[in-house]
């Protein structure tokens, strides 16, 4: 049986061979299998350094040093410990929280866990292309904002928001910044202090890594006391208890490595191929397209077609691996909060797509994706089963 074409990199990406292979020497007897806590024989002190040897790799993608990075399983996790980490330490005298409403459901869901707890938050809407302006944070922070959390690339329509013009707001007031970079870590140049960001959630398996495993910046200087979200065994500073994953830091380590190594190319491939999407279908009829052209991450194109239900768009695009929107909100039938937060009209939200390229994409499959876009597209339209008409 054919496998459709993969057009969903965002949602999770396939890991790297060069990275499997890393992972592979992690696991069995003859190779490096050892707990990194066993500090009393040479199979945990080699877990140990490879671990290290991952953490530096990670802290060298964001311009971070090597002991600013905690081991998470994941970003949602470290969305979590961020917030809920900073903003317990205010438990008892309350504050504010800055967000927006086009954040991950792991931001958006804990936030409404703080207001549960008496936090007070306030949800910015984006402009027309997805992002969160600088001038919005400072219309919006209050004397008693604690934290302002925001994410640098949208998952679902990939505009990039400006965060060292948001962390030169933050920092002057003493306002914490967090960033979760799921999306542009390893797409994007990163620099977490010259962007004055005090916490950053990244995860591996957007970036050819394997799933399960993520990090969370975190500001040495000053330094940021967070609250710990797992208890016991006293792993990652005392911070977060359990085993460390060795095969999984140490692919992560390597997908950081590579990334750093290859991103100026493989961002100017991608780019390519999307927009070689973008021009092949842009002359249908009704196609909007929701991502900004010039201000978007390199991976990620968010369609519209006008008179189509993007149900009904999934269920005959039967060759193609694409999404609706986030992968964590799939299984809705509800419009995507990200296009009806930006302002998309709620029909035309339901008749879109999310379709995102990378690094094992290849111009055939571009070229076919079109192909089937067009077909479908208009077979739908001239179709009384199209529920969008």
């Amino acid at each position: 049986m054919r496998m459709p074409v993969y057009l969903d990199y965002a949602a999770t990406t396939p890991v790297d061979p060069r990275v499997a292979a890393k992972m592979a020497e992690c696991l069995e007897i003859d190779g490096h299998f050892g707990n990194a806590a066993s500090k009393s024989h040479r199979y945990g002190w080699q877990a140990d350094q490879l671990v290290e040897e991952a953490r530096a790799e990670v802290a060298e993608l964001l311009g971070a040093a090597p002991w600013e990075i905690l081991w998470t399983s994941g970003a949602t996790e470290a969305d979590n410990w961020a917030l809920k980490g900073v903003m317990h330490r205010f438990k008892s005298q309350g504050g504010h929280i800055l967000t927006s409403c086009v954040e991950h459901k792991a931001v958006l869901d804990t936030c409404r866990f703080l207001e549960s707890e008496g936090f007070e938050v306030t949800y910015l809407r984006p402009d027309a292309g997805g992002r969160i302006l600088p001038e919005q944070v400072a219309e919006a922070l209050r004397e008693d904002t604690r934290l302002v959390s925001l994410m640098h690339v949208n998952n679902e329509v990939g505009a990039v928001t400006d965060i060292a013009a948001i962390g030169a707001l933050t920092r002057p007031r003493d306002v914490l910044f967090h960033v979760d970079a799921a999306q542009s870590f390893g797409k994007l140049p990163i620099d977490v202090h010259q962007a004055q960001v005090d916490l950053m959630s990244i995860c591996a398996h957007k970036v050819y890594g394997p799933k399960g495993v993520g990090a969370l910046f975190v500001r040495r200087r000053p330094r940021i006391e967070l609250t710990p979200l797992v208890h016991g065994g006293g792993q990652e500073r005392g911070l977060r208890g359990g085993t460390i994953a060795t095969h999984q830091v140490v692919g992560m380590g390597e997908a950081a490595r590579l990334a750093r190594a290859e991103m100026d190319a493989e961002v100017a491939r991608i780019t390519a191929l999307r927009e070689r999407l973008w021009t092949a279908v842009c002359t249908l009829d009704g196609v909007v397209r929701n991502s900004d052209r010039h201000d978007s991450v390199c991976g990620i194109l968010n369609l519209g077609f006008v008179g189509v239900s993007g149900e009904s768009l999934l269920l005959a695009l039967k060759d193609l691996a694409v999404a609706t929107g986030s992968a964590c909100t799939s299984e809705s039938l509800l419009p995507s909060h990200v296009l009806v937060g930006m302002g998309v009209d709620e029909a035309l939200a339901l008749g879109s797509l999310r379709l995102s390229i990378g690094r094992f994409t290849t111009e055939a499959e571009v070229d076919f994706a079109a192909a089937e876009l067009r077909r479908v597209v208009c077979a739908l339209r001239s179709s009384d089963v199209n529920t969008g008409t």
